[in-house]
């Protein structure tokens, strides 16, 4: 697995927990969702379409 991915997923799950574990900080965590979201598709242009 590529490190962006990895990141990516983690991300995400931090994003989840976060989402439903502490709902005051949402700006913080929906920055987390943003990141993940970005990390992946980047992982996605580099790896399936050969990008970058």
């Amino acid at each position: 697995m590529d490190v962006l991915l990895i990141i990516g997923i983690i991300l995400l799950v931090l994003w989840l927990l976060g989402f439903i574990a502490i709902p005051g900080l949402g700006w913080l965590i929906h920055i987390a969702l943003v990141i993940a979201v970005i990390l992946i598709i980047i992982w996605l242009l580099r790896r399936v379409f050969r990008l970058f």
